[in-house]
């Protein structure tokens, strides 16, 4: 940025030296007109007759004059020289200041919002566009903020319009219960499950009010300890058992025996689950959800696909930001806060890694990269990942690569 002033520079270096130049110019002129040349000896005249009036003899007079102006020509120079020079580089000063004028009506047309782009003169092209990448920033991130908010809003008086829903139906059931207690037990097991269903999608819908709150509120703060990445994805797995039973799913994970990570287990087994249902909820019924993690050069990558509807490039690009919902069709039933991507966005970031989508012919994959663990000698005995095993997983070691099929597959 500095070398991109040059000619600001050379504009201010040239202003100096014309005023330079112009002070010597009109100094020597009056040197030589005025003070050496016909009006020297009139002065002097003019000096010592004041000195006369005074009632002061001649010859003390023409010596005061020598002593304190004539022997003193030099000293009177040169303060008549620097009297010049501030006198013209005042004059030159107004035109500088106009930088600074510029640059205050270039803040000015930030702070007040207008439409019109700023222009500054050419020496302060650099200042110019630099002042024009902040207002775009500025403007595309309050653009963004609003976004945001209006999708918050409009999420949360969705959400809690939609809270009515289960909550009328759950009361509705429950009274009808306890009205008729001769019913059936065919009927009651039949109202039971319904209010039960309810009462989920209630719970979650709650849930996803302070998926939102905590968002928003909190800062995401790591605590960090090595981890066994393997088995964490193989619990996750099948954790989620339940959920993949009702779209008839299988899942598989394919992962190299002992993947040791640097990370937080409790936030990386929120972010591997946030982006496992968000594939549950758009894959295609009775397909097959496959995990896979491999050790690369730079760290550990873990690939999690599903097979579904190919998502566009553009929604591709957004399905990551906050309170995005890839299908804004869904109906509230499977709906979320969408939030549950850009969170593990944020989680992995913060681990130094990076997550991204693709999708193309029907497939959809998500992609984490997270850096490998830093080196401490020898590894801790006991990490996070195995507290996190589940009781009936087996515990042997397996060279390569494991492709069991998962508890939660369907056959």
């Amino acid at each position: 940025m500095k070398n991109n002033y040059r000619k600001l520079k050379l504009s201010i270096l040239l202003q100096t030296v014309f005023v330079t130049a112009l002070t010597v110019l009109v100094g020597g002129v009056i040197l030589e007109y005025v003070i050496d040349g016909v009006y020297n000896d009139s002065f002097a005249n003019i000096f010592v007759k004041a000195l006369l009036d005074l009632n002061v003899s001649e010859e003390t007079a023409i010596n005061l004059y020598w002593r304190l102006i004539g022997d003193n020509k030099v000293f009177f120079m040169i303060l008549g020289f620097l009297a010049l020079f501030s006198l013209f580089f005042y004059v030159a000063l107004s035109k500088m200041t106009k930088y600074l004028d510029q640059v205050g009506d270039g803040i000015e047309n930030i702070l007040s919002d207008s439409t019109e782009p700023i222009e500054l003169i050419t020496e302060l092209k650099p200042l110019e566009i630099r002042l024009n990448e902040i207002k775009d920033t500025l403007k595309r991130q309050e653009k963004e903020a609003q976004e945001n908010e209006q999708k918050k809003n409009d999420l949360v008086l969705f959400l809690a319009h939609d809270l009515k829903t289960p909550l009328t139906s759950v009361v509705a059931y429950l009274s009808m219960l306890d009205a008729y207690p001769d019913m059936s037990e065919e009927e009651r097991a039949r109202y039971t499950h319904i209010s039960l269903e309810k009462a989920t999608r209630l719970g979650e819908l709650i849930s996803e009010f302070f998926e939102i709150t905590r968002f928003n509120l909190h800062d995401i703060v790591l605590e960090m300890a090595e981890l066994n990445l393997t088995m964490m994805l193989e619990q996750i797995a099948d954790e989620l058992y339940g959920v993949l039973q009702e779209k008839h799913l299988t899942c598989r994970v394919e992962a190299e025996d002992e993947l040791i990570i640097e990370g937080d287990a409790d936030k990386l087994a929120r972010v591997f689950d946030n982006i496992l249902r968000n594939a549950i909820v758009y894959c295609s019924e009775g397909s097959e959800l496959l995990i896979t993690a491999h050790r690369l050069k730079e760290g550990v990558e873990i690939i999690f696909e599903n097979e579904g509807h190919t998502i566009s490039p553009e929604n591709l690009d957004k399905i990551f930001d906050k309170f995005y919902r890839a299908d804004v069709s869904r109906s509230s039933s499977t709906g979320g806060a969408g939030l549950g991507l850009a969170i593990a966005k944020e989680i992995v970031e913060l681990h130094g890694g990076n997550i991204l989508a693709e999708s193309e012919e029907g497939k959809t994959r998500f992609v984490v990269t997270l850096p490998p663990p830093d080196e401490k000698g020898e590894k801790k005995d006991e990490v996070h990942a195995h507290s996190r095993r589940p009781s009936g997983g087996k515990s042997g070691r397996r060279k390569g690569i494991q492709r069991r099929p998962r508890r939660g597959a369907v056959g």
